[in-house]
């Protein structure tokens, strides 16, 4: 995330609010907003017109400027904190954008198969327990040949220097093909007619509702 500083320095194209004196935190969520989504978007070659789900979306940060790039057929938006679904809301609200929010586990979510095109998660996944979980859960939800958005180890190494990083266990989700890769995010499609079998919710006992930044 940090590394996009560098764009915000050429193109000017950052605000924070109308607060003149930002804290960290504002100044990290406005470089989201205003440069993180669009890159994505725009380097991944992310379609248009898609049933698109944001996993994580906390306080709707992003979920405007998926609107505007992604023009969805229908957009929803998770996350397992209602105060944040809450803000999230509000911003949907003053921006105008229509999107379903959904209080709900990554780990445990209330759609039925194949209900999305395109599934993006800015780290959430990094920061679950059980992350096998989370990677069965997204590609029951995604339809074939949909598209799944994260970030890369590097970017949540940038994003969170100090905390304990975990890597994604992709080898528990193999209908989730590498597609493209950069340096701070990658995508990835799915592939098959059906869902797969997760060995570790084989052995591992259902997840509850715990906490995922």
């Amino acid at each position: 995330m940090y590394m996009n500083f560098a764009a915000f320095l050429r193109y000017g194209n950052f605000t924070t609010g109308n607060n003149p004196h930002p804290t960290p935190f504002q100044w990290r969520n406005a470089l989201h907003g205003n440069l993180e989504v669009g890159l994505v978007m725009r380097m991944l070659g992310i379609p248009t017109g898609k049933r698109v789900l944001q996993v994580g979306c906390g306080n709707g940060i992003a979920l405007p400027h998926l609107s505007r790039l992604c023009s969805p057929r229908i957009m929803v938006g998770i996350d397992i904190d209602p105060a944040l679904l809450g803000e999230s809301a509000d911003r949907l609200r003053e921006k105008h954008v229509r999107s379903h929010l959904v209080q709900a586990d990554v780990r445990e979510m209330p759609f039925p198969d194949r209900s999305f095109e395109l599934v993006v998660d800015f780290g959430v996944c990094y920061h679950t327990q059980h992350p096998e979980d989370a990677l069965f859960e997204i590609g029951r939800v995604l339809g074939t040949s949909g598209t799944f958005v994260y970030e890369t180890p590097l970017a949540q190494s940038l994003a969170h220097p100090r905390s304990d990083r975990q890597r994604l266990p992709w080898g528990t989700a193999p209908s989730l093909i590498p597609y493209r890769s950069l340096a701070l995010w990658a995508s990835r499609r799915k592939a098959g007619s059906g869902c797969w079998r997760c060995p570790a919710r084989e052995t591992s006992p259902t997840p509850g509702h715990g906490a995922a930044d």
